[in-house]
């Protein structure tokens, strides 16, 4: 089974509930045959925008496009998109195939042809034999499956996911997402899911866009947004990062002085896009920060800063500290290895930050 991809535009879309700008002026293509997620915070417009492509929602001001086509007034039914929503919407008293086949007899297809599409995608997510089943004897991954079936079985242009795995325990999501991905790729179909899940996001979308209350920050890459944030809510939000506020106070052929209230002046590289001289921030992630006790020299490459412990967790692979600098508490991760132990609460160390790592966002 394979279907024809479309590309999904938004253009200057805003959407007010009275006074409440739930999204504002919001400017996205996401590509035909794209595994795309909407990340962001309770309240940040993801749902609004999924919920706004599908027809539950209507804009304000702006265009929908899909495929080219504007979408602004088309009623849901007619839009052939397709939904699967957090709790599955599964019909109880409905074996399987029945639910799976819903939409084909609304759209009176014939039974040859509700039999084969049907008994197609039941093979492509897995679940074949379980057919005469009703939802309340499936697993909560096999009901998903049933949910995607569903919605697939009717060819959609666009398929939409809300918050897809937020009702599986951590395992089952993690098998779950590779699913998705793989079922996404066999379809070629265009997907938009929503998450507040950044590690659910980083792991399956081809691209995401990160939202915060209503306006998009930033649109890319994983790693384009976790290594090139462009601004603090982006560093923040997509994963870990230390934000230093500060000023830049003088920027020379191969140097740069900021100065961190708190901390005092630090000389580093220039990087090769300069920022300007003025408020600024710096930040960097607690794994490309190395701990050594104070009087160990340390790599040289680094920018090192005198801290002490304030307190120290153990998680697994690695260990997470909060070193305070001045007045600034700093996150360093450092990887785990047998037999070595972690660092005391109150030991002083030297924090040594690797140059290329660091990132300056406007004020």
């Amino acid at each position: 089974m394979q279907l024809n991809p479309v590309s999904l535009e938004c253009r200057h879309i805003s959407l007010s509930y009275g006074t409440n700008e739930v999204l504002r002026d919001v400017n996205l293509k996401i590509e035909p045959g794209e595994f795309f997620a909407l990340l962001g915070p309770s309240g940040s417009g993801k749902s609004t925008l999924l919920r706004l492509i599908a027809g539950f929602n209507r804009h304000q001001r702006g265009e929908l496009l899909v495929g080219g086509q504007d979408m602004t007034g088309v009623p849901p039914h007619a839009r052939n998109i397709g939904m699967v929503f957090q709790n599955y919407a599964l019909w109880p008293h409905m074996t399987v195939f029945d639910n799976v086949a819903f939409g084909l007899v609304e759209r009176r297809e014939t039974r040859a042809a509700i039999q084969r599409k049907v008994g197609e995608v039941l093979e492509l997510v897995g679940l074949s034999q379980f057919a005469q089943r009703r939802p309340g004897q499936l697993s909560g991954g096999q009901q998903q499956r049933v949910a995607l079936a569903r919605t697939v079985v009717i060819e959609p242009k666009l398929l939409l996911l809300d918050e897809p795995l937020s009702n599986l325990d951590k395992n089952l999501r993690v098998q779950m997402r590779e699913e998705l991905k793989n079922l996404q790729h066999k379809l070629g179909l265009t997907t938009i899911f929503v998450t507040h899940d950044q590690e659910e996001a980083m792991t399956t979308a081809d691209r995401m866009a990160v939202l915060d209350k209503g306006v998009l920050q930033q649109v890319g890459s994983a790693a384009g947004l976790y290594d090139y944030p462009v601004n603090r809510f982006v560093a923040k939000f997509v994963g870990t990062a230390n934000v230093l506020e500060g000023e830049v106070t003088q920027v020379t052929g191969e140097s740069l002085t900021f100065h961190v209230p708190g901390i005092g002046t630090m000389q580093l590289p220039r990087p090769g896009e300069a920022p300007a001289t003025g408020p600024a921030a710096l930040a960097f992630r607690p794994h490309q920060v190395q701990i050594a006790v104070r009087d160990d020299a340390g790599d040289a490459s680094r920018v090192w800063v005198d801290g002490q412990v304030e307190s120290a967790e153990f998680l697994g692979e690695f260990s997470r500290y909060r070193v305070r600098v001045g007045d600034i508490a700093v996150v360093a991760d450092q990887p785990h290895y047998a037999g070595i132990g972690m660092l005391p609460t109150g030991t002083a160390v030297r924090l040594g930050i690797e140059p290329t790592q660091l990132r300056y966002l406007d004020a």
